[in-house]
């Protein structure tokens, strides 16, 4: 299992890296970054989607033509229309998901950015985000993006992964540690 999602983060990384490169000669990277997202969001929001790239009863031109639609419809750029494409003709849908989570990792590189995984019990107010996303951007020297996220099973506080790092201040896991100290204990 971790073989094939190496090669799939291979292959994803060669199609991500391509398409950046050419768009980055060109000054689209504002554009990308939009479609980017854009994508993103139509492969969480459409099981119709994630079943095109995954499931093998599609032929390589029904994900032709499914793809081309939505790549007209998005208003994605020529290169990333023509970069999907040749991913449908070579049976390479499969890795959009890693393809998109690539691109954004490059384009962020590129502008200094960095993203933080935020899962809270509750909705954040802009006015959090925006503080928590100014002492994020103090600590770790760059500009950053929030991903966030509600998981009611928290109870309270929220759960911030930025990078290699992990915050956790939910009472779901000092609740945790309390138990296992008092296991220790008894």
């Amino acid at each position: 299992m971790a073989n094939s999602v190496s090669m799939s983060q291979s292959i994803a990384g060669r199609y991500a890296q391509a398409v950046f490169d050419i768009v980055k000669d060109d000054g689209g990277l504002d554009a990308l970054a939009q479609q980017a997202d854009d994508l993103r969001a139509a492969l969480e929001d459409s099981a119709d989607l994630r079943d095109l790239i995954s499931a093998p009863i599609y032929t390589r031109d029904d994900q032709a033509r499914a793809i081309a639609a939505l790549s007209q419809r998005m208003g994605f750029s020529q290169v990333l229309a023509n970069t999907l494409q040749l991913m449908a003709r070579n049976r390479r849908l499969f890795v959009l998901p890693q393809l998109v989570r690539q691109l954004q990792a490059l384009i962020a590189e590129e502008r200094g950015e960095v993203t933080a995984d935020v899962t809270s019990a509750v909705a954040l107010t802009d006015d959090q985000q925006q503080r928590l996303r100014d002492t994020l951007a103090r600590k770790s020297g760059k500009t950053v993006k929030l991903n966030t996220r509600v998981d009611e099973a928290l109870i309270g506080g929220m759960i911030v992964k930025l990078g290699s790092q992990m915050i956790d201040s939910s009472i779901r896991s000092k609740l945790a540690s309390l138990q296992n100290a008092m296991k220790e204990v008894g």
